[in-house]
């Protein structure tokens, strides 16, 4: 990427990394998407105890990195994945659900304010939940092209470039979703059969100090 642009989001970074320091939640820069897959598989290992089980979610930055193989194949961990195509909706169901037990949660975010609040829409909530109770450690890899500036932002943010952007994504995974959006890219707050977007989120800080990292990344990553 342009070597001004990153040199404007890494000095834009510490800002950010005082405010979410300011909101008991620990933060890194790194300049790319491969030094970000990197962080995220050093974070999982240095952690004490060692974990135990990891989850997987819904999350378009983690999958462009390809590390649910990596965090799959770490040893002595039990991968949950409520996205098995050889288990049926209701087994992988069960797996959302017991989710929220996992040791660690490696996902993002839909937007990240300048004074450091993280904002989500859901379309079940296992993802926003396991962000708020459940995991000991949640891990978040934030692109910069994320970072708003404020919460008016973020959620024009989401609903202009998120959400849509999502919808059409899932609907090679999910032929029977059909929501307007997926016809024109931009969202009319529909109350469609299928509608994913259920859920809105803000988490203001984290009531146990360091539980939640995120991982500012120079680059661009996910929508």
């Amino acid at each position: 990427m342009d070597k001004n642009l990153l040199a404007q989001r890494e000095k834009l970074s510490a800002h950010l990394i005082k405010h979410l320091n300011r909101r008991r939640m620990a933060a890194s820069f790194v300049p790319t998407a491969e030094a970000a897959k990197a962080e995220v598989l050093h974070l999982v290992r240095s952690m004490d105890p060692k974990p135990t089980s990891i989850m997987r979610c819904g999350s378009e930055s983690i999958g462009s990195l390809g590390l649910w193989t990596e965090l799959a194949a770490l040893p002595g961990v039990t991968f949950l994945d409520p996205y098995r195509a050889d288990k049926t909706p209701a087994e992988n169901a069960d797996v959302r659900r017991r989710t929220l037990l996992a040791d660690v949660m490696v996902s993002s975010t839909n937007a990240l304010t300048m004074d450091g609040r993280l904002v989500n829409l859901d379309g079940t909530g296992n993802r926003v939940a396991a962000m708020i109770f459940g995991p000991l450690k949640v891990i978040l890899v934030v692109g910069m092209n994320k970072v708003v500036a404020d919460l008016d932002a973020a959620y024009a943010r989401i609903r202009t470039v998120a959400a849509p952007a999502n919808n059409i994504r899932i609907e090679s995974l999910y032929p029977g979703v059909k929501n307007p959006c997926m016809e024109d890219g931009r969202c009319h707050q529909c109350a469609s059969d299928t509608k994913i977007c259920n859920i809105w989120t803000t988490i203001e800080g984290s009531s146990v100090k360091d539980r939640i990292h995120v991982v500012l990344v120079g680059e661009d990553m996910g929508f």
